[in-house]
């Protein structure tokens, strides 16, 4: 009997998000759940009302994350529009996930 190991792909994410999502808690609880998540990255606040984050991770969880962001995370935050960039294998390394 053969055993094959499941192979995990890194996945990168480069998002930008628009809606409400300034003023709504959107930074702390897109940190949180990239936590929960096991992912690491970044959120910010941009001047022209978006969100724009770069998150990265095992695929599959980067994918969860990411439904849960469009989702809206909470009850406050509207998701409108997300534009998402992905990659897979990226060489960005971060070491946690932070607020910017």
């Amino acid at each position: 009997m053969k055993f094959f190991k499941k192979e995990l792909f890194t996945l990168f994410a480069h998002v930008r998000i628009s809606g409400r999502v300034q003023g709504v808690g959107f930074r702390f609880t897109a940190k949180l759940a990239a936590l929960e998540y096991g992912l690491t990255g970044w959120v910010k606040n941009k001047m022209d009302g978006t969100v724009e984050m770069e998150v990265t991770g095992e695929k599959e969880s980067v994918e969860a994350y990411l439904d849960s962001v469009q989702a809206g995370l909470n009850a406050s935050i509207q998701v409108e529009h997300m534009e998402i960039e992905k990659k897979e294998d990226s060489s960005k390394e971060f070491s946690t996930f932070s607020i910017e």
